[in-house]
Order: C-alpha cells, then structure tokens, then sequence
C-alpha cells in the first residue's frame, strides 16, 4: 500500500518540486502551483468525503481535463474520489490504500506535468 513517503519520494523526482507544510498537511509545489496534497476533512467537504478522508490516508491531485477525471472515476471508482472545489481547476482524491503503486507514479507525475512550466517539462522528458 503506497504511503505518504511513496508520494514524497515520486514528487523528489520531478524537477522544481518542492514539499511543504499547507493546510495541516503535506503539499508538493512546482513555481508554488499545487500538484498534489494530503488530503483533509475540511468542514466545506461533502459528508461522505470527510468521512473517507478521516478514516485512511488520501491525496489529491490535478487532473488535466474533464475527460481524464471520468475516466479515472469511472474506471476506478473504489480508488477515486470526485472533489469539487472554487479554486484551482479539477482534481481527484486518491486513496492510497486502494491504488497501485505504479498508477500512484503516474498520476502524480501527470499532475506536476499539468502544472510546470515547460522548461521543466523539457528537463522531464529530456
């Protein structure tokens, strides 16, 4: 079952990654824009996603577009959570004790791709 040190280890691969303390939590930054964080049980949740995120470990992530998020949430829906949110774009929650540890990668990678600039992107793919 992957951890938070398994997300911190994949998000210390990717170039200008930076891990910070924000909003209780962990956060991994690229040029100070969010890619992924500890997900918690903010009183603005809906009911059923505080309830999953107080009881296990869960981290959300940005998704590309709208048509990766149904993918993911249709594909897997006993590892991924819809969160909707005013700030930021769309994201998904992930619980880490339902996902593979190589999907895990994938989408945190995605997400700081999502995120970074290109130059950093170059580095990534370069």
């Amino acid at each position: 079952m992957p951890t938070l040190d398994d997300v911190s280890r994949i998000a210390s691969r990717l170039p200008g990654s930076e891990e910070k303390p924000s909003g209780g939590g962990l956060a991994w930054f690229v040029r100070r824009k969010p890619y992924a964080w500890e997900s918690m049980p903010w009183p603005s949740e809906p009911e059923h996603v505080r309830a999953i995120v107080s009881s296990e470990m869960c981290v959300g992530v940005v998704v590309p577009d709208d048509e990766e998020k149904l993918a993911l949430l249709e594909g897997w829906p006993h590892v991924f959570i819809p969160w909707e949110t005013t700030w930021g774009g769309l994201k998904v929650i992930i619980r880490l004790g339902a996902i593979d540890p190589d999907h895990l990668t994938e989408l945190v990678t995605e997400s700081w791709y999502s995120q970074a600039p290109k130059y950093l992107r170059e580095q990534l793919d370069g």
